[in-house]
């Protein structure tokens, strides 16, 4: 354990700006803690704590840009990439699109304190086209704030965190292991809740060949696409409607609160994030609500176009649909 502190105290910037970048490329290897404590350390030396907080703003800003460059090049199939590796995947896509569509590249400045969000919306400012230096500009921005809080703290607490590390370094290899442990308990609570999420979900789900042939024979189930509304007007499965409304008491669309022979070939609901986690989500909710014949769609709007079936786009009706959104968000839930 001495060999390590050691080891931080004559290498700390190298091994902040590996963590830092490692982490920001979506890594579940958590470096806030190791920016307080490196913090703690260089708290005597203001110089040394600005230098601190440059190398670890320009390790994210590394991360963050290949992350905007990849979502340009790739557009919103690397977001599917990136939840995949995410411990999060529920907090993934659909959520950063609605953060992001709501807030624009302002919600770059505290997307570092959000699990699962920064490396997301990151990917997200390239795909919608976010000019690359409005996205530097927010983004380290954001950098700045997330990495000054955590030297600020080591350094506020420099005491309590040195006799910390004196703890540890009188167990010897015993505080090595508590720090393994507490690592390895970390990682396997984040993968359990994954696992107990997709658990929670898995229902009979629908194949986008299987909804292509029911519209050949002329069937057509109703079809819900829960992504954020400017997605859905940038393009969606023909026929399908949006989640416009999201309700306080559990986001059900006032345009599926209607009888049960109203959608006599049953519900489909698509997203266009892994496993649909969302689409599953809200298909559950329809279930409790009373719908029975309701499926998520396999690969949602992604496996649609990758089979080669067309889109339609909404872009027309974007101003009345926002309209629409505007006018039931301020009338309240629909339902009770």
């Amino acid at each position: 354990m001495t060999w390590l502190m050691d080891l931080i105290r004559e290498y700390g910037f190298g091994i902040v700006f590996l963590n830092v970048l490692i982490e920001q490329l979506g890594a579940p290897i958590p470096a806030y803690p190791v920016l307080v404590v490196t913090g703690a350390l260089e708290g005597g030396s203001l110089t040394r704590m600005l230098m601190l907080v440059g190398v670890a703003v320009v390790a994210a800003l590394i991360a963050d840009v290949a992350w905007y460059h990849a979502g340009k090049s790739y557009g919103h199939a690397v977001l599917g990439q990136v939840c995949r590796i995410s411990l999060s995947p529920d907090a993934c896509i659909r959520q950063t699109e609605s953060v992001y569509g709501r807030w624009g590249p302002k919600s770059l400045i505290v997307a570092k304190f959000i699990p699962g969000f920064a490396s997301i919306a990151s990917a997200l400012a390239g795909t919608v086209g976010t000019p690359l230096a409005v996205f530097i500009l927010f983004d380290a921005l954001g950098a700045l704030i997330w990495v000054g809080s955590a030297v600020f703290l080591g350094s506020l607490f420099s005491s309590t965190v040195q006799d910390l590390l004196d703890v540890l370094a009188a167990l010897g290899q015993w505080g090595l292991v508590l720090l393994g442990i507490a690592f390895i308990v970390f990682l396997a609570r984040k993968w359990w809740q994954r696992k107990r999420v997709l658990r929670s979900l898995k229902m009979p789900r629908m194949s986008v060949h299987e909804l292509a042939g029911l519209h050949t024979q002329g069937v057509r189930p109703t079809v819900i696409d829960v992504r954020d509304l400017s997605q859905f007007e940038r393009s969606h499965i023909p026929g399908a409607r949006a989640w416009k409304v999201e309700s306080r008491q559990g986001e059900l669309p006032h345009q599926t609160l209607l009888p049960q022979d109203a959608h006599p070939h049953g519900l489909v609901i698509y997203c266009d994030c892994p496993h649909e986690i969302s689409a599953a989500r809200i298909a559950k909710q329809l279930q409790r609500a009373g719908f029975t014949n309701v499926r998520p769609l396999v690969g949602g709007l992604q496996a649609w176009q990758s089979a080669g079936f067309d889109v339609e786009v909404a872009a027309a009706s974007a101003p009345d649909a926002r309209a629409e959104n505007a006018t039931s968000e301020s009338e309240g839930p629909l339902i009770s």
